[in-house]
């Protein structure tokens, strides 16, 4: 049933370039968001699932200088 609906829409390649280009930007976004990390932050949170003495607060997440 869709696919006869999808047929008589005419030409849908609209579709496929706007898909294409909102995976881009969110690829891209997620990525330039990922390698301007603090280094030391990435250090800290790698090891936080081996630490089970300190609990997880927002008082000593002081990622944010």
């Amino acid at each position: 049933m869709y696919k006869y609906l999808l047929e008589s829409a005419g030409n849908i390649n609209w579709m496929a370039i706007f898909a294409l280009i909102t995976f881009f930007l969110i690829f891209t976004i997620s990525a330039v968001t990922v390698f301007r990390r603090n280094p030391e932050f990435i250090k800290k949170m790698s090891n936080l699932p081996l630490e089970d003495n300190s609990p997880l607060t927002t008082e000593n997440l002081d990622h944010e200088k």
